[in-house]
């Protein structure tokens, strides 16, 4: 089991979703660069698209994402509207083929169920969409019945990914999110019945009041369902970014050695009962293609975290979705009001970004392996670059003294994470960020 370091697991380091990270986004990227990037997209390339819903009928306090409760319907009714706009004019200047569709938020279930089913029909419409499409979405199972499961089952949804967080209680009571284990249970019980047979949890340790006792507990209670993918997440609390987290009393925070105790304890619980660990906080069943990803070193890393997408590029549509090309990073405007103004008469949305450089692409294959992988050739990478491995190689010195605490293995050019340097694996990857030593409180901690 590997060992508390204090000193590495309190950092504060990107999750390296992206490279660069949004830190370095600025606003000299906007519609012109988004429009370039759209059209230099070959015909039929593998393109995947992302759709948020910035609302929830309810905001739970530990919550880091874009959205807000939805309050009048009209609201929820024009957000709809210039989302379609948007849909429409991104896809008059694509001429890739989709080949998967991820609905995020917020609460994409925010949506009346006719709404969502007929949001989908019209992305089928307007793009080339693959014969084995994959439309996935992050539901909360509050707002969840059998009525809803089977709208999604008539939409297609092959995947879902429900916000489960924790089954304790007292736990639920202090991020204001209740939600019942019979109603959890029953939720999957009517997902499977509607014919939606893959099912992803989501969890979250170092919660306020948690202890290993209730993280063991909600794990029992999880696997009792079988979720096919769960994704363990580590609360990060940042209430001077997030308003919302000033409602957690940070006296009932668990320090960092009971977050990595909590965190190894649901590794271990996740794979003794048979799961594969992948990466640093995502666990599969064998059989799922996420897991056969892992095996044959084709996982990647995006927005959507650890996936076994192939997609050469990742079209954001909704307020604050990030776009993701070979060459550009492009988010849209978060304001909700602004976006919609934006999306009207045919606009692009974007307002922030980074133009990708060659080096930049570099960093970031190495980021991407060596969490993917856990094991990185420096110089393979740099030749399928066309690049001297001189600029990566720099790195590896001042490395030296994770490797002398056991923490990584480094051969020639070759850079291993070893079990013990496991957790610690967003530090390692922090050495080939050129933007940054790990700052305190911009980031979460590394666990």
């Amino acid at each position: 089991m590997p060992s508390y370091l204090p000193d590495l697991a309190t950092q504060s380091v990107p999750r390296y979703t992206s490279y660069p990270t949004a830190a370095e986004f600025h606003d000299g990227v906007g519609p012109a660069e988004q429009r370039a990037a759209l059209a230099a997209i070959a015909p039929g390339a593998p393109v995947s698209l992302y759709l948020h819903i910035p609302y929830c009928h309810e905001i739970c306090w530990y919550c880091g994402c874009n959205t807000g409760a939805i309050g009048r319907a009209d609201r929820l009714s024009a957000y709809r509207t210039a989302l379609e706009q948007e849909i429409d004019t991104v896809a008059a200047a694509l001429r890739g083929r989709v080949s998967a569709i991820h609905f995020g938020g917020g609460s994409p279930n925010a949506l009346d169920p006719a709404d969502f089913v007929a949001l989908v029909a019209r992305l089928r419409d307007r793009f080339d969409c693959g014969d084995t499409l994959e439309i996935a979405a992050e539901l909360d199972p509050r707002t969840l019945d059998a009525r809803y499961a089977a709208a999604l089952a008539q939409a297609g949804v092959t995947r879902v990914s429900l916000g489960v967080q924790s089954f304790d209680a007292a736990t639920q009571a202090r991020i204001n999110r209740h939600q019942p284990l019979d109603l959890v249970r029953r939720v999957v019980g009517e997902l499977r019945a509607a014919g939606i047979a893959r099912i992803n949890f989501d969890l979250l340790y170092g919660l306020p009041g948690q202890d290993l006792e209730g993280v063991a507990a909600t794990i029992a209670a999880a696997l009792t369902m079988a979720p096919d993918r769960v994704a363990l997440f580590g609360y990060a609390h940042m209430p001077r970014l997030l308003p919302r987290q000033r409602m957690i009393d940070a006296a009932s925070l668990p320090d960092g050695a009971a977050r990595f105790a909590q965190a190894m304890l649901g590794n271990a619980l996740f794979v003794a009962a048979g799961y594969r660990a992948i990466g640093f906080d995502h666990f599969a069943r064998p059989d799922d293609s996420l897991a056969y990803a892992a095996a044959e070193r084709r996982l990647r890393r995006n927005f959507q975290g650890f996936t076994d997408e192939t997609a050469t590029a990742i079209i954001g549509l909704g307020a604050s979705a990030i776009s993701q090309y070979a060459g550009l990073l492009v988010q849209n405007e978060k304001h909700v009001g602004r976006y919609r103004l934006r999306a009207a008469n045919g606009g692009l949305a974007g307002v922030r970004g980074i133009a990708r450089s060659a080096d930049d692409r570099l960093r970031g294959a190495v980021i991407e392996r060596l969490l993917c992988d856990e094991t990185v050739d420096l110089a393979e990478i740099a030749a399928q670059h066309a690049t001297p491995v001189a600029p990566l190689a720099a790195a590896l010195p001042d490395l030296a003294p994770l490797a002398e605490r056991g923490l990584v293995r480094i051969s020639g050019t070759r850079l291993t994470l070893l079990p013990a340097g496991r957790p610690y694996g967003r530090i390692v990857a922090a050495y080939f960020d050129r933007y940054r030593a790990p700052q305190a409180q911009r980031f979460s901690r590394a666990i």
